[in-house]
């Protein structure tokens, strides 16, 4: 699905003027930096409203045109006129940015015009955490009634234990799943692959799933997908957010629940058990340590557990 959307984005940027350079960058994101398609398709779309404005506005052929002027008046329009979340638009303005340096990297810029870029300070939004007894009720929620329960079981399973994001879960093969030893496989953002234990739990629910279910599921295409659909295909993002949203509401949980509040919920209980932030931060593939230090003010427990300890009138 993501290689017809980014060739229907390139489709859009057209193969010349701005728009052409912006399909250069995003074959070098694809070769060099080697980011996911979603990431592609990420950047492509910030920028395609860029090249566009630039040439409608300005009738500039190339970032090589630019000047001061361009830059500050793209920044105003996306501030003033996208009626964009603060996040949304400090997003496209750091993609203008990275576009520019590759810009300035393969001579098509002489000067930095990245200083001129200042994008909103966003808040940090802490995130959504469930308690220890929801997320139980919900490991449980699948049952025989369900079509396919021990494949869902299996993805909320290795989903809490793991912290793992749903595209990870995408591309997860069975080759990826030592259950002898205990220990996941996966591939995250920036290409880069690391290694995660599993607990006794997600053990017994995947070996389940792969005596019982998946060999009804596979097919010759399959290949070794860990997660199937029911017509043998691999199971998407959509399919598995529409599985976690289903469980989340058979036991009651928020609507806000989604796949990456049980990444959340494997973060923030980690760290209530005495998880220590570096061990936390590998399990969890965060590049920069402040990414996972958000989860220590999300443990209300250990919170309370520190200034009981060192306060002096605790």
């Amino acid at each position: 699905m993501s290689e017809a959307q980014i060739q229907k984005l390139h489709n859009r940027l057209g193969e010349s003027g701005i728009g052409g350079e912006v399909i250069k960058f995003m074959h070098y994101l694809t070769v060099e930096a080697g980011l996911s398609q979603n990431t592609l398709l990420g950047y492509g779309r910030d920028l395609l409203g860029f090249a566009q404005w630039c040439e409608a506005e300005y009738g500039l052929d190339s970032i090589s045109e630019l000047r001061a002027e361009h830059i500050y008046g793209y920044a105003r329009h996306v501030a003033k006129n996208l009626h964009s979340k603060e996040t949304s638009i400090a997003r496209i303005l750091a993609a203008i940015k990275t576009f520019l340096r590759f810009g300035m990297s393969v001579g098509l810029i002489e000067d930095d015009l990245t200083s001129l870029i200042e994008g909103p300070k966003p808040w940090h939004k802490l995130p959504i955490v469930a308690s220890r007894d929801n997320v139980l009720k919900m490991l449980h929620a699948p049952c025989e009634e369900d079509a396919f329960f021990l494949r869902d079981r299996a993805l909320l399973e290795v989903l809490y234990a793991t912290g793992a994001r749903a595209s990870e879960m995408v591309d997860l093969r069975v080759k990826n799943v030592n259950l002898k030893i205990g220990y996941l496989r996966c591939t995250g953002k920036g290409n880069k692959e690391r290694v995660i234990p599993l607990g006794q739990s997600a053990i017994r629910a995947v070996e389940q799933y792969l005596q019982l279910e998946r060999p009804q599921l596979a097919k010759p295409y399959s290949r070794d997908y860990l997660l199937l659909t029911r017509t043998g295909k691999v199971l998407d993002r959509t399919n598995i957010w529409r599985i976690v949203k289903k469980y989340a509401a058979r036991v009651g949980m928020p609507e806000k629940v989604s796949t990456h509040t049980l990444r959340h919920c494997f973060a923030t209980h980690m760290l209530s058990g005495g998880a220590d932030l570096r061990s936390l931060q590998e399990m969890l593939g965060h590049v920069d340590i402040s990414t996972t230090q958000i989860y220590t003010h999300v443990d209300h427990d250990r919170l309370k557990s520190i200034h009981k300890k060192f306060h002096p009138r605790a």
